[in-house]
């Protein structure tokens, strides 16, 4: 039985992306963008490549993760609501190096993000073969929320300074959108996920927590993400830090800058394309796998018909 009505999924489906949220080793939330495909049983199907793994083991470890739905980028909708979802995860120890078992999630990929195609040339193969060796996510929902749309957020007061004071870590990464995803714990532990305009302070950053997010403090962070309507040009940094009550509401207190892709230039692609090959021989490695032959027939014929 779904928890999302026909309409609601309607919308969750126009979303090109959604932030994920798993909790790591000691129990701190992250969160990262990601694509996913609805499925007809009420559940939620991602994937992630052996490259970027740390969300599958995670989840291995602990199986809570959320989800937010609140950047309706290249939907085509206005006003479309945001939509919060929690709930469990499961991720086997399985690799798959061909679409089985995911080629609806496949197709409306490569038909939404045009430019992922080209990865199938045969001179961008040794080079993205990482790409398509995935982990399959599968995510149980247990509660779904909506809440009001990301151009309904409240607005966030001017910053306040201290003179002479040097910048928050973050400072840049954060001042470069609007909005920013907290990625929080409840009393439980879970992790949830809100969007917020996070307004720096001397202390640290000051963010708005909707009434139906039943933060705690401890562990936080501060997702920063985008890209355009056809899923290019992505960007996205994380500011891991700690959510402390303050007289002024909640305030993350930063601690450190994740920025995996960097900038995005030319030297940080291959800076990626480097650590992500090392990160998929590391994964097989430790498992004692030789490495998968990608099916690039299947994926080739996926994209042709997208």
């Amino acid at each position: 039985m779904t928890l999302l009505g026909h309409a609601l999924g309607q919308v969750l489906d126009s979303y090109r992306t959604c932030e994920f949220a798993t909790l790591g080793k000691g129990g701190a939330p992250a969160a990262w963008p990601t694509a996913v495909e609805r499925r007809d049983d009420g559940t939620i199907l991602l994937t992630t490549s052996l490259a970027f793994a740390q969300k599958a083991l995670n989840i291995r470890r602990d199986g809570r993760v959320a989800l937010l739905f609140s950047d309706p980028t290249g939907s085509g909708l206005r006003s479309a609501p945001q939509i919060s979802v929690t709930g469990r995860a499961r991720c086997p120890d399985l690799v798959m190096a061909g679409p089985q078992g995911a080629e609806e999630y496949w197709r409306r990929l490569f038909q939404r993000q045009p430019h992922s195609r080209s990865y199938l040339s045969r001179p961008m193969r040794p080079l993205m073969s990482w790409y398509y060796l995935r982990l399959l996510i599968t995510v149980e929902p247990q509660e779904v929320l909506t809440r009001p749309a990301l151009d309904e957020l409240p607005a966030a007061g001017a910053p306040v300074h201290t003179p002479g004071g040097r910048p928050l870590p973050g400072a840049a990464q954060l001042a470069s959108l609007p909005t920013a995803v907290l990625a929080c714990r409840d009393a439980a532990g879970a992790p949830l996920l809100a969007r917020t305009r996070p307004l720096p302070t001397p202390e640290g950053y000051l963010v708005e927590v909707p009434g139906d997010c039943p933060v705690e403090p401890g562990p936080a962070s501060l997702l920063v993400h985008r890209h355009d309507e056809h899923l290019n040009h992505m960007y996205n940094a994380l500011v891991r830090g700690d959510l402390r009550p303050t007289a002024d509401g909640w305030v993350l207190v930063p601690a450190r800058v994740i920025e995996p892709m960097g900038s995005g230039g030319p030297k940080d692609a291959l800076r990626v394309l480097r650590q992500a090959k090392r990160a998929t021989d590391r994964y097989l490695a430790r498992r004692g796998l030789e490495r998968p032959k990608v099916e690039w027939d299947r994926f080739r014929s996926l994209a042709e018909r997208s």
